[in-house]
């Protein structure tokens, strides 16, 4: 319990202690959830208007690089949200929600670095069992490569910013116990991944699979006091997903390969459960790179 309350830790949730109160989180969390809504309608809107209804109708499916894009630049509104709701019900300021910058920067490099690594060399043991599916032309995936990192990259920060940085201080300065401030924002990690009609009878273990890693992120967080190893961790993965093997049913429209089958098939749950496997084994390296 003490190294989970750690100088790091408390100081990250320092500011968030002056007004701790649940119904103060509970607006700010209400008001975060309008923002991105409105944020992801007016997105949409403006790809629908570009592109035309029909187009914008199934950005859902993430089909094309477009559409990804799309779907990525939505949950930027998230973190607007967050933004808001700390400064204006919590008193805070919106770098209070990072931590200290200098500690974002190591641990988002050194973790990103580690999980990046460990990731490659799991998907190339299972490139070895699996015949991948070409998926975006070379031509194509590596002018946008920049692009896409760097949408990854804001997109993977929203999420940070909202799970582990706005939700998990909150709870930690009213909460003494981790069971509440790092089991309830792996919980809401898992249920914001709630997709029946892509995961099919894989829903359960894919709802399972993004909490644990939403607890890994809590624990990176806990242990380090800022939000950059969590954030390396969820980049590194998603960079491996959505760019280099994606499912074909899952947003592949950046993705350099595909899965030969379904996120429902029952090779897509094998899959859900091999890749939880090895964020695990990546969540203790990075665990072991960044002890103080």
């Amino acid at each position: 319990m003490q190294r989970l309350h750690a100088p790091d830790f408390e100081a990250f949730v320092s500011d968030a202690r002056r007004r701790p109160q649940l119904w103060r989180l509970l607006a700010g969390i209400c008001v975060a959830a309008l923002i991105y809504t409105l944020w992801t309608w007016a997105v949409i809107a403006v790809y629908g208007w570009a592109l035309g209804r029909n187009r914008a109708a199934t950005v859902g499916l993430g089909l094309t690089p477009g559409d990804v894009y799309v779907l990525l630049a939505s949950v930027i509104g998230l973190a607007l949200g967050v933004i808001l709701s700390a400064r204006f019900l919590h008193r805070r300021r919106p770098g209070s929600l990072f931590g200290p910058s200098t500690t974002v920067l190591r641990d988002f490099i050194s973790t990103a670095a580690v999980v990046g690594a460990v990731e490659g060399v799991a998907l190339v043991f299972w490139s070895m069992s699996h015949d991948m599916e070409p998926g975006l032309d070379l031509s194509v995936w590596l002018p946008l490569l920049p692009l896409s990192l760097l949408i990854i990259l804001f997109q993977t920060g929203a999420e940070e910013l909202a799970f582990r940085g706005y939700l998990q201080q909150q709870l930690a300065a009213r909460f003494h116990s981790p069971f509440f401030w790092m089991l309830i924002p792996s919980l809401g990690f898992g249920a914001a991944h709630y997709s029946p009609h892509v995961t099919g009878g894989n829903l359960w273990l894919f709802v399972l699979g993004a909490a644990c890693f939403g607890l890994a992120a809590a624990d990176l967080t806990a242990r380090t006091g800022s939000i950059g190893a969590a954030w390396g961790f969820h980049f590194a993965n998603n960079t491996s997903a959505l760019l280099v093997i994606g499912l074909k049913d899952m947003v592949p429209g950046l993705a350099l390969f595909v899965t030969p089958f379904s996120l429902e098939d029952q090779r897509g749950g094998t899959t859900i459960a091999l890749v939880t496997l090895a964020l695990g084994a990546a969540w203790f390296m990075a665990r072991l790179a960044l002890r103080r």
